[in-house]
């Protein structure tokens, strides 16, 4: 059995920054990938950033490239988000899903584990 946890979640005031970690555990993976999804009440879950946990490749939807910064601890089979100049459109629970193929797309059901999420609120 997989376990994925979120952590770094919380409330901060526009332009200030947070951290999610998001951790693997229950199973070695060779190579795989993590991405981060958002989603609000009412709305699907919106693809963020992913890596490769291998080769290290960064993806990024438009909305925040140049803010978040995605990056890996392959030896710890964690990923991590650096969020800066934060947003109140950023408002979102956050979650974390892993590809086993090592595999990062924007589309959520290509993911087979998910995080429980963690909350990220942004005040203006």
């Amino acid at each position: 059995q997989v376990q994925v946890v979120e952590s770094g979640g919380g409330s901060v005031q526009t332009g200030g920054s947070l951290r999610l970690s998001c951790a693997a555990s229950g199973r070695t993976f060779e190579t795989f990938a993590m991405a981060w999804f958002r989603q609000v009440p009412g709305k699907e879950r919106e693809f963020v950033a992913g890596i490769n946990l291998g080769a290290g490749g960064r993806y990024y939807h438009d909305s925040v490239k140049g803010r978040f910064t995605v990056s890996k601890d392959s030896a710890k089979d964690t990923a991590y988000l650096q969020m800066n100049s934060l947003k109140p459109e950023d408002t979102a629970t956050y979650y974390c899903g892993v590809n086993t193929e090592n595999l990062v797309t924007q589309q959520p059901f290509g993911y087979e584990y998910w995080g429980q999420g963690t909350q990220v609120i942004v005040s203006s």
